[in-house]
This record gives structure tokens, C-alpha cells and sequence, in this order.
């Protein structure tokens, strides 16, 4: 397997890994297509084309200025919140994009940038199209693009034969499920992490893995701290007051005597806010391993550096390498986007990811480790996805909350165990997957269905 962890834990802005940042990555790989061939220069018009999720939840999830930004050069990892907000602005008042920041060409969102909602590209739910265009109206690049959760994205040639879409990679410990990650652990005597951060030695993303996770870390701190210190409404119009500072300062000001047995809960349930919050206001945020679940391996990881074992570096290595083997077992066998799958594969992979984590900084064998991510992922099973307003605000914010509670209680019940146990990861990977493809469309992301029409948007 060919996962780096810096393709779990990526550093973007909200709100949506799949419908802000894929989007964004798509638009930077069609730029760089046409700077392949040439042909940035002889473009006079670029039309895009959202299907599927894309177009139905696109517009509270900001589909469509990730779209703009990506177009005009700007990478998910490096522009800035403030700016962003600022280029969207400048695009809509001159009706002109700078393609690639430097090659002016006129843009009319009305006709420029196309929501079908009632059409879907058949490969994957978030499906979209860039067509570029000469002065003589003739397509001169298109291609298709779709964004497959967590930040990923691919072409419809890589859709379409995905074996020779990269160059295959030798690593030294290979594993495509969590049978055979424990199989290497026990045979080289190696925990989860080792063995992640062993492979990650061989792979092009990084090669400081420590260096890069604790880098990891400090943005997803940032985060917490810039969430707690925020106040006012949330965009979109829901009018959501957002509870983190309030919550915050609650818990700072809370005497000794006044504090009970649920005040731990209190402050993992903050770190969570704060997080999604921020990522509601499409502020910078680690995909973890998307941005819907941003919060959860933040705040379980935060709560361990609070409350149980201080800022020890080699832990939060630890932490965040065994959260990315886990992720990469869904990612390679399931999925991580909520469009395929339902929230089970947002927030369920998320709360599996970090209970796995959690466990093997509080001690737990490999065994243990498997035990706990299990039981993360058993019981969010079937989770829907259903965004009021296609916003990622409702339920999105609170269930991040509920997601990292769960994996601190999953990683306490395996650790009290032997690591012995009737489930396995593979098995509840598996269900996952089957009972997303059992799930009716209108429960993966797409605002027609749960909360979504059963609560009035505004």
C-alpha cells in the first residue's frame, strides 16, 4: 500500500475535504495539464460542470469558489483563509479569473460554472468536468475529475484503469488490511506506527515523518486555540452561534469544587467544537481523514496531551501514525467520503482512527490497537450523512463531538481487554463498505433526505 500519512493528514481550508478541497486539487491538476500541453495562453474561456453531490450540496460547501481559487493558482495547503476570501470577491466584481494567476480570461458564474443537480457522472458521486476553450469557441483541454473523499482526486483515465495510474512503490512492510498490518507487527516484532513510519521512509510525500506529524499537530492546536478565542454566527444562513469561546471560557473560569465527574467530557466535546466550527467558517484545518470529521482525531489527541501524558513528542508521533495505518485500511478497502458511503465514513472512520490511536499511546498491543478501531467503527454503522442546507454545520459540528467521545470510550474498553475478540477490523471495514452501497442516495450527502428536509433550513 502506497498511503502516505500525509495523505490522511492533509492542511486545507473548510468546509468539505471532497466538495472544497478536491474541488480545488482538481482545478490545480487541470492548470497543470494545460501548462503540459501548452495551451494556458491560447485559453479564452473555462467552463466547469458539477454533478452529483457536487452540484447538490456544492454551494454550502463552497464547491464553487474552491473552484474559482484553484483556477487561479491557489493550492488547499497555502492560501490564505483572508485572502481567499478576498479573490472571490475580485473575480465576481471584475467577471474575470486569472487562470493560473497570470493568464486573464472573462468568467460569468452563470455560465461559467454549472450546477446540474440533476445529472451524475456514473464513476463516483463527486464528479465534475473543466473544459478549456480557444477564441474560436473550440475545446482545447477537457477533462473529468472526481473527488473521492478526504482531499483525493482522480481522473477519469485513473477512474478508469487504476492499476497504471502511479508507479508502484516498494515499501518494506506492504499491507492492505488490518490482517495482514498484525501479521507483519508479530513476524517483525514492530507496533502499528513502526511499521507506518518504516514505510514512510520510502515514499515521495515525506521523508521527516516525525518532523511532519509534529507539524501536523501544531496546525490542528491552532486550530482548537483559534476556535476557542472566535465568536459570532456561522455563514450560511442557518444561524448557528458558535458555542466554542463561550464553552471555553466556562470551563477556564470553572472553580476546583465546582467540578464534576463529566468535566473531561466537557473539554473533549470543546476541542471538537472549536474545530468544526472553524472549519464551517472555511478557516485552515487538518483533513482528518476529512473535513466533515476534522475534529475528532484532534480532539481525543488533545485530550490526551491535556489529561493524561503532557506534550511527549514521540506520543503524538505515535498517535497520529497509528491513526493513519487505520485510515488507510478504509481508504484502500471502503472509502472515507460521506457521498459514497453516508457520515459512517467521515466521522465512523474518524472515531476508528482515533481510537486506535488513543490505545496504542495508553500502551495497548497491536491486537488491542485492531480492537478499538473495531469498535469505533461498530457503532457508527449506517451513519447518514444529511446536512441541513448543505452546510456542514448540522449535524455535522455536534456529531464530531459524539465521534471523539466514542473513540475515547472505544480505546478504554480494548485496553481492559486482552485484544482477543469476535469482530475484526476487516470484518467492520467490510460491513462499512456493503452497507454503504445498500444505503439510499439521498442519505450520502446530497440535502434530500433526514435532517436535511425534515428540518427547515432557514
Amino acid at each position: 500500500m502506497g498511503l502516505s500519512v500525509l495523505d490522511l493528514f492533509k492542511v486545507g481550508l473548510g468546509p468539505s475535504s471532497s466538495h472544497t478541497v478536491g474541488p480545488m486539487v482538481a482545478s490545480n491538476r487541470f492548470l497543470e495539464e494545460l501548462r503540459g500541453l501548452g495551451k494556458t495562453e491560447q485559453t479564452a474561456r473555462v467552463k466547469i460542470e458539477l454533478y452529483g453531490s457536487l452540484a447538490l450540496t456544492g454551494k454550502g460547501h463552497a464547491t464553487d469558489t474552491a473552484v474559482m481559487q484553484g483556477l487561479s493558482g491557489e493550492t488547499p495547503d497555502r492560501i490564505d483563509p483572508d485572502y481567499a476570501v478576498r479573490l472571490i470577491k475580485n473575480i465576481r466584481a471584475s467577471k474575470q479569473l486569472q487562470l493560473d494567476g497570470s493568464h486573464p480570461v472573462p468568467f460569468t458564474e452563470e455560465s461559467d460554472l454549472l450546477f446540474l443537480m440533476e445529472e451524475a457522472l456514473p464513476q463516483h458521486p463527486n464528479g465534475m468536468t473543466i473544459t478549456a476553450f480557444d477564441n474560436a469557441g473550440m475545446v482545447i483541454h477537457r477533462n473529468s475529475y472526481f473527488s473521492v473523499g478526504g482531499g483525493f482526486v482522480l481522473s477519469e483515465e485513473e477512474v478508469k484503469y487504476p492499476t497504471t495510474s502511479a508507479a508502484p512503490v516498494n515499501i518494506p512492510y506492504p499491507f492492505e488490511n488490518a490482517k495482514e498490518l498484525l501479521a507483519l507487527g508479530e513476524k517483525h516484532n514492530l507496533s502499528i506506527a513502526e511499521i507506518v513510519l518504516a514505510n514512510e521512509e520510502h515514499l515521495p510525500r515525506t521523508h521527516k515523518p516525525r518532523e511532519d506529524l509534529l507539524s501536523i499537530w501544531k496546525v490542528m492546536k491552532a486550530c482548537i486555540d483559534r476556535g476557542c478565542e472566535q465568536t459570532g454566527i456561522l455563514p450560511g444562513g442557518l444561524n448557528v452561534k458558535r458555542r466554542a469561546h463561550d464553552l471555553h471560557q466556562e470551563l477556564a473560569n470553572r472553580a476546583e469544587y465546582d467540578k464534576d465527574h463529566f468535566e473531561v467530557m466537557d473539554w473533549v466535546s470543546l476541542y471538537a467544537l472549536a474545530v468544526n466550527e472553524e472549519n464551517a467558517m472555511g478557516s485552515r484545518v487538518v483533513t482528518a481523514p476529512t473535513n466533515g470529521a476534522a475534529g475528532v482525531i484532534p480532539a481525543v489527541l488533545a485530550y490526551y496531551v491535556r489529561f493524561i501524558n503532557g506534550r511527549n513528542e514521540d506520543n503524538i508521533v505515535t498517535f497520529l501514525a497509528t491513526a493513519a495505518a487505520i485510515g488507510m485500511i478504509y481508504k484502500k478497502n471502503a472509502s472515507i467520503s460521506a457521498a459514497e458511503v453516508g457520515c459512517q465514513g467521515e466521522i465512523g472512520v474518524a472515531c476508528s482512527m482515533a481510537a486506535g490511536a488513543l490505545c496504542a499511546v495508553l500502551g495497548g498491543t497491536n491486537n488491542q490497537i485492531e480492537n478499538a478501531a473495531e469498535i469505533g467503527m461498530e457503532h457508527n454503522l449506517g451513519l447518514t450523512c444529511d446536512p441541513i442546507g448543505g452546510l456542514v454545520q448540522v449535524p455535522c459540528i455536534e456529531r464530531n463531538t459524539m465521534g471523539a467521545i466514542k473513540a475515547i470510550n472505544a480505546a478504554r474498553l480494548a485496553i481492559q481487554g486482552d485484544g482477543s475478540h469476535r469482530v475484526h477490523l476487516d470484518d467492520v471495514v467490510e460491513t462499512m463498505r456493503q452497507t454503504g452501497l445498500d444505503m439510499q442516495n439521498k442519505y450520502k450527502e446530497t440535502a434530500t433526505g433526514g435532517l436535511a428536509v425534515n428540518v427547515v433550513a432557514c
